[in-house]
């Protein structure tokens, strides 16, 4: 098969309503954000084998899609009923922000009180220098 790139006459001959790229549903994109940001939220702060890793790919996804359908709107020309929806979306963000905040900290209380303890063992005296007569 050959292929005919479009002529000017097959590209003025489509319909004028014909979008170019696909819409997206904004405000459903805006739900989908949210509850996937809430979820996050609440596994950080109950589940001890939520995946961080995977949550974190799909909010990605998320944020791509956002700023694709986002692309071009300035401040101010985001649809009027979509800007709630906004609002209410930056404050999820803000107490995943938190969660994730201590859930990081958490970590690395634990990983110092590890390092603390491997330090610790191996300063018993048992493999120093100084046992075996060498540091002097």
């Amino acid at each position: 098969m050959s292929y005919y790139p479009p002529t000017s006459q097959s590209i003025a001959t489509r319909p004028a309503t014909e979008p170019a790229v696909p819409t997206v549903n904004l405000g459903a994109l805006i739900a989908r954000i949210e509850e996937a940001v809430t979820e996050e939220t609440a596994s950080i702060r109950t589940d001890l084998r939520f995946d961080i890793k995977a949550s974190n790919a799909r909010k990605s996804r998320y944020l791509y899609e956002l700023t694709r359908a986002l692309k071009g709107a300035r401040e101010g020309s985001v649809p009027a009923e979509h800007r709630a929806g906004l609002v209410k979306l930056r404050e999820r963000l803000a107490d995943n922000e938190t969660a994730i905040r201590a859930h990081l900290s958490a970590v690395n209380e634990v990983a110092t009180l590890v390092r603390n303890v491997i330090q610790r063992a191996e300063n018993d005296g048992t493999y120093s220098a100084g046992e075996f007569g060498y540091a002097r």
